[in-house]
């Protein structure tokens, strides 16, 4: 089955009672038993699982070829939840360029349970290797990375973990499973910020892990949801089940159009360097081009005159919003540095940019209009 048509379809159940082709949202915390004290349906309580939730959850599992989904809050709820889920004492390696939130997650809360990090430059496997100890349970991926767009081997990254012992987590939410599929690489968990491209509207805040295998690791981080509750809330289940519908056609223009305002911004005389794996010049294309179909819809600029000219650009731009967060059918700005706050070790002359839907030379315009000194 082609993927547009495995989007369209993933989850989508006629309701028997009314005809309803959109699903129903249940918004009920708790659920009935019968005169014999049995469960009516499958649910009980909503921390422990929701109709809508469920349906999300079996609709996200055969995207990214998977197993087993879990629904969380919101896309750290769902990675701390996987941390949580590790022994005590377990070493994980982590991207150098990882979302900021999950060091600081390691550093300030998950430290106190025996946990420790190291930080390696996933696009190169040597460094990777040499980052795992005999107690690393956990590497972690992102590629394309935020913010910098690095590209990891995600087969090769996988195959070292695999080596010693190593579960391995691919952080997919830039590529999305439209234009990569990291358990087809050797992953055991993909995680997504739903909040982004799959809500793809700027109107749910969720996360979700899809699992390989319906084994030890997703028994013990759902329990773990269970327990310490980052469970996914109905509506915004709802809302990205409805996202999903029109993912492929929303990632594949945005792809288009992020690759128009690189190739542009590439040549600007106010940019310094433009990160971006669809570049042909770019360090992590060639990779990028075996295992995605596509180079999606972010990028990073660094401003040749310095962070001040970099936020007095964010100032002018006109069709770009300035907010952080991404995957939107409107294109986002932000200094980065900015966004991340004290524990950013983003460089101060970065705008991240999300690509939208607008259409492209509008958007290369705006940013020229905008870098002008």
């Amino acid at each position: 089955m082609k993927i547009e048509t495995l989007f369209v379809h993933a989850g989508h159940h006629i309701d028997e009672e009314t005809g309803a082709i959109a699903p129903p949202i249940h918004l009920s915390t708790t659920f009935a038993r019968d005169a014999g004290n049995e469960l009516i349906g499958p649910s009980q309580y909503i921390r422990e699982g929701n109709p809508t939730q469920a349906l999300l959850e079996e609709a996200l599992a055969p995207l990214e070829a998977g197993k087993a989904a879990l629904a969380f809050a919101s896309g750290m709820a769902a990675g701390t939840a996987l941390l949580q889920s590790l022994p005590p004492g377990s070493h994980v390696v982590l991207p150098d360029d990882v979302y900021y939130g999950y060091r600081v997650a390691l550093k300030d809360f998950l430290s106190g349970w025996g946990y420790s990090f190291t930080e390696a430059a996933m696009n190169d496997l040597a460094a990777l290797r040499s980052a795992i100890r005999k107690e690393t349970r956990l590497v972690w991926l992102e590629s394309p990375s935020n913010p910098l767009m690095k590209i990891t081997d995600l087969a090769g990254a996988a195959a070292l973990a695999r080596q010693s012992g190593a579960a391995v987590l691919v952080d997919n939410t830039f590529a999305t499973p439209v234009l990569q599929r990291p358990l087809d690489l050797g992953a055991d968990v993909v995680l997504h910020s739903t909040t982004k491209y799959m809500g793809g509207h700027s109107d749910l805040q969720g996360g979700a892990l899809i699992f390989k295998d319906k084994g030890d690791l997703y028994e013990k981080v759902l329990h773990a949801r269970h327990i310490l509750g980052g469970v996914g809330s109905p509506f915004n289940s709802w809302l990205a089940l409805r996202g999903l519908r029109t993912l492929p056609v929303r990632v594949e223009r945005q792809s288009a159009n992020a690759l128009a305002v690189a190739k542009a911004m590439a040549a600007h005389p106010a940019i310094l360097t433009v990160h971006y794996p669809g570049l042909e010049s770019d360090p992590g294309h060639g990779v990028a081009k075996r295992q995605m179909s596509a180079f999606g819809g972010m990028l990073s600029l660094r401003v040749k005159a310095g962070r001040d000219a970099a936020i007095r650009a964010v100032g002018r731009v006109q069709l770009f919003s300035r907010a952080t967060s991404l995957g939107s059918v409107e294109s986002l700005i932000e200094h980065r540095a900015t966004s991340e706050g004290l524990a950013s070790k983003t460089s101060p002359d970065l705008l991240r940019l999300s690509i939208g839907l607008e259409h492209p030379d509008d958007l290369i315009a705006d940013l020229d209009e905008a870098l002008r000194s």
